[in-house]
């Protein structure tokens, strides 16, 4: 095994149920995944702990692997972060692994793409079990119209007309390699992946594509409203519920278990 010695970099791959959460993000006066991890992490390494999140996520986002980075000088095995992170976290957060990383290695800015599913639950009848985990639309949906609309939009373009009003990104420009619409009986999901994400832009390419779904409107209206680089033109976001974070990838060298992680079992892969 790695030798320890002070200042080790830690990476953390972690798993988490949005509901209950404000988000990622510290926010004075509300629970926060960032929070609860620091705390737990904390109270394992008997001292502060900051970490560096690969995406923040909104309220009730899910996340299956998202990854953090932090530093300790703490002597503690990958199984004594893990076991007891885990131990302090609440039930809603867990560590799936830890693992030493170069002191170059930086969740967010290390990254070279990350992955969103968004899952829609279609059929008549209101959700019990999945009522905080999909988003529930009744109408019947044409998947077929929704995946040529997707084919629209992937590729290298100015997102604006899919980015929040309170987006803070330098650039609205993004590597939309992936965005994908499959169906498996009454669940739908839309994959999506890029070299990064605009503040809301995986919700918002969900609710074009719903309402082209639905029927609202036609197939070639994604396009023009990428084209328009106006947010009024793209209706409403979708609902948080059925986002998920899937998981940053990493150059090879870095040795991380990302792309083992996949949103397979949402959809009954």
């Amino acid at each position: 095994m790695t030798a320890l010695f002070p200042g080790t970099r830690w990476a953390l791959g972690l798993e988490y149920d949005g509901n209950g959460f404000c988000g990622w993000q510290r926010q004075p006066g509300r629970d926060s995944v960032q929070e609860v991890l620091e705390t737990a992490l904390g109270r394992v390494a008997q001292h502060p702990v900051t970490v560096v999140v690969a995406g923040r996520t909104d309220t009730g986002v899910h996340a299956l692997c998202q990854v953090v980075h932090f530093d300790s000088p703490a002597q503690r095995s990958p199984e004594a972060w893990v076991r007891g992170g885990n131990t302090y976290l609440p039930p809603g957060v867990a560590i799936r692994w830890a693992r030493i990383v170069p002191g170059d290695f930086h969740a967010r800015f290390s990254a070279t793409a990350r992955r969103y599913r968004y899952v829609i639950l279609n059929r008549r009848v209101r959700p019990a079990l999945w009522r905080n985990h999909t988003a529930w639309i009744c109408r019947p949906l044409d998947v077929l119209a929704m995946q040529a609309a997707a084919r629209s939009l992937r590729g290298t373009h100015d997102f604006s007309a899919f980015r929040a009003s309170a987006c803070q990104a330098k650039s609205p420009v993004r590597d939309l390699c992936q965005l994908r619409v499959t169906r498996r009986g009454d669940l739908i999901a839309v994959d999506a992946e890029a070299n990064g994400f605009l503040h809301h832009m995986v919700r918002n390419l969900a609710g074009v594509l719903i309402a082209i779904g639905r029927g609202e409107r036609p197939v070639g209206w994604a396009a023009e409203v990428l084209a328009s680089r106006d947010r009024c033109q793209a209706g409403i976001t979708a609902p948080p519920g059925g986002l998920y974070f899937v998981a940053p990838r990493y150059p090879a060298h870095f040795g991380l278990p990302v792309d083992a992680m996949d949103a397979g079992f949402l959809m009954g892969d």
